[in-house]
């Protein structure tokens, strides 16, 4: 359960403004959009919703980070996207009106603005852009489900680590990943277990190409890190 919800409080109406595929719709319809959602604030390890439970309504992130992820039978985690501020998730439940496709978690905390599908559908109704803008919108997220099928059927876990380990130094001034992911994050992450990650790992550390310090991966060789990613 949320923290704390406060539909009273001031919309931000320039956040909106700013989520990618809202960025080209008139005000009017950005302040529609914004006048209908309703604030929550969550701690972080908080379960926002599951999969299989009835629609959640469609989130946009204000604040921290959300993961979304699906459950085997046997408990193992499959971590679908991790998004941040000026996200939204949980489309495709909002505009098919079916069950949450998975589960949503706070990985720190965070301040989440809601929208019902009933409100979305009045919307999208009235101003056939919006429409339009959530159906491409969905576009660029079947877009990326294909590349992670794509990666999960025909790529080694050496290949796919090399990946995520090129995207997390992506956000960090140097060649160290500012963060060291456990292994059995990076497993979530992978679609894998991380007994095979740690191999993963020492097979790249091994080459030269990273190596382990106070917790940190640095990568020594982005060319050859950039070469094992496309393999």
């Amino acid at each position: 359960m949320p923290l704390s919800t406060d539909p009273t409080r001031s919309k931000p109406i320039a956040l909106w403004q700013d989520v990618p595929y809202l960025e080209n719709l008139s005000l009017e319809i950005v302040q529609a959009l914004a006048d209908v959602a309703t604030r929550r604030q969550y701690a972080m390890g908080t379960v926002i919703f599951t999969e299989s439970e009835p629609g959640a309504g469609l989130f946009m992130i204000e604040t921290g980070t959300v993961k979304v992820c699906r459950y085997s039978k046997e408990g193992r985690e499959q971590t679908l996207n991790l998004f941040a501020r000026g996200d939204t998730f949980n489309d495709v439940s909002a505009l098919d009106g079916g069950p949450n496709p998975a589960s949503a978690i706070a990985l720190t905390d965070a301040v989440l603005w809601r929208v019902a599908r009933t409100d979305l559908q009045l919307l999208a109704r009235r101003y056939p852009e919006l429409a339009w803008a959530l159906i491409e919108s969905i576009a660029r997220r079947t877009r990326y489900l294909v590349g992670l099928v794509q990666d999960l059927s025909l790529r080694s876990v050496k290949s796919r680590l090399a990946k995520l380990l090129l995207d997390q130094a992506q956000n960090s001034e140097s060649d160290a990943i500012p963060r060291m992911l456990t292994q059995e994050e990076m497993a979530s992450r992978l679609g894998t277990v991380r007994e095979v990650v740690g191999r993963a790992l020492r097979a790249l550390s091994a080459a030269g190409i990273i190596q382990f310090e106070r917790h940190q991966i640095v990568i020594l060789d982005v060319a050859r890190l950039a070469e094992e990613a496309e393999l």
